[in-house]
């Protein structure tokens, strides 16, 4: 059988935007957490870069996954 469906490379374009803004928000709320321990917080602005960066591979990681779902629901990766 072949693989149908998106590929990986395409489930992670299309869920990158989401996985950006995702790492964003945690970032800067982890940024409030430390700031308890006496770290100053982050901007807005240095938290989406830093999302930007981490959200790349949270979501090519999130996308395998998914398409590894694809896969097994398909039937073509038998475990």
């Amino acid at each position: 059988m072949n693989r149908q469906g998106w590929s990986t490379i395409h489930i992670t374009l299309a869920l990158y935007p989401f996985g950006a803004g995702a790492a964003a928000v945690n970032v800067f709320f982890a940024s409030l957490i430390f700031s308890w321990l006496g770290v100053p917080v982050i901007s807005t602005g240095w938290s989406i870069v830093l999302g930007c960066l981490i959200g790349l591979p949270a979501t090519w990681y999130f996308a395998r996954h998914i398409r590894h779902l694809m896969d097994v629901a398909d039937g073509l990766n038998k475990k």
